[in-house]
């Protein structure tokens, strides 16, 4: 069987950079990210559960999700919030398994899954790794990458585990406050380690 690897971490942590260097590797990515906008793309059973659920707001001029919209509400409601992951979570989950049925049996599946402690996956994984950095720089990095306010940053800060939650978690952990050459060399020697481990060796 693939190794099953997560790869986690707070809202800005930087999980895409750090996916992006061990696809680079060989990895074989599995974005839950990606696979929740895909199942709410127009057309699809998600989507029609979401509007049924939020309402006609949450979709722009084409029909499709507006991210932004429907953030401002589940952000700001925890009950909203939960509703909507009892509808996207469920479809996300049906879609990865039918990628991993798909890979060899020598490969290193790395799975990006944000919100791997909150939904309480992380013992479905051979090895979990967390990209790590300081609250405090988790924030300024969404005001920056998104134009939220600091008071806006910090409640989607908020609204995901804690960050002792996610280390507690962690078989290997990637600081991501540092410059980008660190990073680099940190993702190798993970890398190395995840593949001796599917090799058997660890």
């Amino acid at each position: 069987m693939a190794l099953q690897v997560a790869l986690t971490g707070g809202i800005a942590s930087g999980k895409t950079t750090v996916a992006a260097l061990f696809a680079e590797r060989g990895a074989l990515l599995i974005d839950s990210d990606q696979l929740a906008r895909e199942v709410v793309e127009p057309g699809t059973p998600g989507l029609a559960e979401v509007v049924a659920r939020f309402g006609g707001q949450v979709l722009d001029d084409q029909g499709r999700l507006d991210r932004q919209a429907l953030g401002a509400i589940v952000f700001a409601d925890d009950v909203a919030r939960a509703d909507l992951n009892a509808i996207v979570h469920p479809r996300v989950r049906q879609r990865r398994a039918e990628l991993l049925a798909e890979a060899g049996d020598d490969e290193v599946v790395i799975s990006v899954i944000p919100l791997l402690v909150e939904t309480g996956l992380a013992d479905q994984f051979d090895a979990v790794v967390v990209v790590d950095l300081p609250e405090a720089v988790q924030v300024e990095r969404l005001m920056t990458r998104n134009g939220f306010s600091a008071e806006q940053a910090q409640a989607r800060v908020e609204a995901q585990a804690a960050r002792a939650e996610r280390l507690a978690a962690a078989d290997w952990v990637i600081d991501n406050s540092g410059a980008p050459d660190e990073l680099d060399g940190q993702v190798q020697a993970v890398w190395r380690e995840l593949r001796n481990k599917a090799a058997g060796l660890t």
